[in-house]
C-alpha cells in the first residue's frame, strides 16, 4: 500500500479546519506525532491560535500491558481550557483508545466549550464510538494485523508516514 505525503496532507487538514476556527480556538497536540502536526497546523493556521500538547501515557486504560511510552513527555497546556474551542491534534485514529485517554487528561485541566478531533489519518476499525471532525485521508482498505502506521520526522524536518508490522 502506498502512503500518501504527509506534509501534503497536513496542509489539507488546514484547510478544513481554517473557516472553523475562533477567537477561542486552540491546538492540543497528543504526543508524539499529534505534536509534531500541531505545530504544523499552528504554522499554516497562524500563530495566533493557542498550541499546547499532551502526553497520554498514563491515562491509557492498557497502561498496564503496553507500560510506558519509551520517552515520556511533559504535557504542556500555557492557557486556560474552560471554556475554549479545542482541536485535539493526533496522526493516526485506529482504535479509539488514545483519543479517550486524551480527552480524559483534557477534563483534569478543566472544562471545554467543545473538543473536536482532528487527524492526518483513519485506519478505521473503532474499538470506541470516537470519529474525527477533521480528517486528511482516510484508508480504504484495512491493514494486516499487527501493523503500526506511524508519522515519522526525517533529519531534514520532514514528515512522512510509514508502515511497519509488529
Amino acid at each position: 500500500m502506498t502512503l500518501p505525503d504527509a506534509e501534503q496532507l497536513c496542509t489539507q487538514l488546514a484547510a478544513q479546519i481554517r473557516p472553523h476556527l475562533r477567537p477561542d480556538s486552540a491546538l492540543v497536540g497528543i504526543h508524539s506525532g499529534g505534536v509534531w502536526i500541531a505545530e504544523r497546523l499552528r504554522a499554516l493556521l497562524g500563530s495566533e491560535v493557542a498550541l499546547g500538547s499532551i502526553d497520554i501515557s498514563f491515562y491509557r486504560d492498557d497502561y498496564g500491558s503496553r507500560g510506558l511510552h519509551p520517552h515520556p513527555q511533559k504535557s504542556g497546556i500555557p492557557f486556560d481550557v474552560n471554556g475554549r474551542h479545542l482541536i485535539l491534534v493526533d496522526d493516526v485514529l485506529y482504535t479509539g483508545r488514545t483519543t479517550r485517554a486524551a480527552l480524559n487528561e483534557l477534563f483534569d485541566y478543566g472544562r471545554p466549550g467543545c473538543v473536536e478531533l482532528a487527524v492526518l489519518v483513519d485506519r478505521g476499525e473503532r474499538e470506541l464510538p470516537i470519529c474525527a471532525r477533521y480528517c486528511a485521508h482516510t484508508l480504504s482498505e484495512s491493514l494486516p494485523a499487527g501493523t503500526r502506521l506511524s508519522l515519522v520526522q526525517d533529519d531534514a524536518g520532514h514528515l512522512r508516514l510509514e508502515s511497519t508490522s509488529a
